[in-house]
């Protein structure tokens, strides 16, 4: 049965899709919830985890998502992805393990998505596009085709990025922002077109 790690809003957005896509859900992994119940499940420290068992991380935080990784994976668990049933993936599309895509989603052809990314919901991912690991696309939010977007990379809610453009490692795009030139290693950009915060 699949852990989900973080009991947080993601965490319960997981959940979510769990159920619908008819996953079993073991309960959750949180340092700052443990002992407790969320949502009817148990919650326990993310040191916790069953050997062997299927994980996946339900936290928005690039960061805290790569630390997160390497602890379950020393913990000999295994990264699982799961998809909602109302999501759509297209042919020829590769999830890595540990990828969220939520309900509403759509994920065009020939996509690449790297180990523990997400694409949240209603948001659409053009043919073509590259994720690196642990790459956030947050809801609503509109990536063309052909655009590369490095590890750790965020689009925020309702955010465009135009077609072949390149987001850096740790980028963030800010919520509504559109992308019309790459944007570079750790910086955030904001408004339309899209501006480096001063």
């Amino acid at each position: 049965m699949l852990w989900i790690a973080g009991a947080g809003g993601v965490g319960r957005e997981a959940l979510d899709v769990a159920i619908a896509a008819g996953v079993p859900v073991a309960g959750f992994l949180d340092d700052r919830s443990a002992g407790e119940r969320v949502r009817g499940l148990p919650v326990r420290k993310p040191g916790e985890l069953p050997s062997g068992a299927p994980y996946l991380i339900g936290i928005a935080d690039p960061a805290v998502r790569a630390r997160l990784a390497e602890l379950l994976d020393a913990a000999g668990g295994r990264p699982a992805t799961l998809v909602h049933p109302r999501a759509i993936v297209a042919p020829e599309t590769e999830l890595a393990a540990g990828c969220l895509v939520m309900g509403g989603a759509h994920v065009s052809s020939s996509v690449t998505l790297g180990p523990h990314s997400q694409v949240h919901y209603n948001a659409t991912v053009g043919h073509d596009t590259r994720f690196g690991a642990r790459v956030t696309v947050y809801p609503g939010a509109n990536v063309s085709g052909a655009v590369l977007l490095h590890d750790d990379a965020t689009v925020g809610s309702g955010a465009v990025v135009l077609q072949g453009r390149t987001v850096g490692p740790a980028a963030f795009v800010g919520a509504g922002a559109v992308v019309t030139r790459d944007v570079a290693e750790r910086t955030t950009v904001v408004g339309c077109p899209a501006r480096p915060m001063s």
